[in-house]
């Protein structure tokens, strides 16, 4: 069976913190695909700084040339708040018969009950977690008994399943954060080793984080 993973985010800008998680993940789980996929108009923050074309473009720039890495435009491309189950309910129509594997940082899990229609995930897609040092795995609530009843430590139940299985795997956390990419950028320093230079080639180019509206 082929198996994709989903990697999202808002990528603003995408680093290597993004990159280097993605490709451990793609190895580390024998993925035929790591397909990122920059958000819309995403339900949990304000509007992004740099526009989607922009996002997307650096998106294309930093995965260029690696094999197994490819990028999706379909939230950008959609209308209206982009919600990962609608997401994945149309990935789950263009690959009926794949693996898919919804790849979410812990901190991220953690939130899930405050997710739109987050029981629902799981019934089209498997969820990996990228774990961070420091955070633990819930063991009480609606995450610890969805980790009893749906939790593996088999790599191979995500290739032989489409869907319904939560895989938790460490990852080498590199301390990159776009909300610091974008200040460091808006003092005027070069984020030059932070990100792929075909990015920061962009981000000079379009000035897109010379100078952020307070918030």
């Amino acid at each position: 069976m082929t198996t994709i993973g989903i990697f999202g985010g808002t990528f603003d800008p995408i680093h290597f913190g993004h990159l280097r998680t993605a490709f451990e993940l793609l190895q580390a789980l024998r993925l035929n695909e790591m397909r990122f996929m920059p958000a819309g108009t995403p339900p949990h923050r304000d509007t992004t700084v740099a526009d989607a074309e922009q996002r997307l473009a650096m998106v294309k720039a930093a995965t260029e040339g690696q094999p197994g890495f490819t990028v999706d435009d379909r939230e950008i491309r959609r209308e209206g708040l982009s919600y990962s189950v609608d997401t994945m309910r149309t990935l789950r129509a263009d690959f009926p018969d794949h693996s898919l594997c919804l790849i979410v940082g812990m901190d991220a899990f953690l939130g899930l009950p405050k997710w739109h229609q987050w029981r629902e995930l799981l019934e089209l897609a498997h969820l990996v977690v990228a774990h961070r040092p420091g955070w633990r795995a819930p063991s009480m609530g609606p995450l610890g008994e969805l980790l009893v009843d749906r939790g593996t430590g088999r790599i191979n139940d995500l290739h032989e399943q489409r869907a319904g299985c939560i895989y938790i795997h460490a990852v080498t956390q590199l301390e990159i954060s776009s909300t610091e990419v974008r200040k460091l950028i808006a003092m005027g320093r070069d984020p030059r080793y932070l990100m792929p230079d075909s990015v920061r080639a962009i981000i000079e180019q379009t000035g897109c984080y010379k100078s952020q509206p307070k918030r």
